[in-house]
């Protein structure tokens, strides 16, 4: 699984443009983060179809960069992000992204982009 890191101009109706070229090409949106610090602004989406989301985004001249995902299901408890954060951490492993993709009873599955996915998703699957 990948996601797309977009870059925006944080001008009215940039993430919109983005939003619109992937629903042109029925790519559903599964999990996504925005911001603005300082007058940047960032939006990292993970599409549903990596290959459309792609193409729609190329057709569109949306500039972006793909990152690797790896999913993982943990307790929903205090700590446990704690636990899961400091571990890759202490291996070096720096998270540039991170989804929350459901909730459900008493578990919680995140999706995690890194800047080691190899490493990263050696160390989830202990969890």
């Amino acid at each position: 699984m990948k996601d797309c890191s977009i870059q925006l101009s944080n001008h009215p109706g940039d993430l919109g443009r983005v939003a619109q070229a992937l629903a042109r090409r029925g790519v559903n949106i599964k999990a996504l983060a925005a911001i603005s610090v300082g007058g940047v602004a960032m939006a990292r989406i993970l599409p549903d179809d990596i290959v459309v989301a792609r193409s729609a985004l190329e057709a569109a001249s949306i500039r972006f960069t793909e990152g690797e995902v790896h999913q993982v299901l943990l307790e929903n408890k205090a700590g446990v992000l704690a636990s899961v954060t400091n571990r890759l951490g202490e291996a070096g492993i720096n998270l540039e992204a991170l989804y929350v993709t459901g909730i459900a009873d008493d578990l919680v599955e995140l999706a995690i982009v890194s800047d080691n996915p190899k490493k990263a998703k050696k160390i989830l699957e202990e969890f």
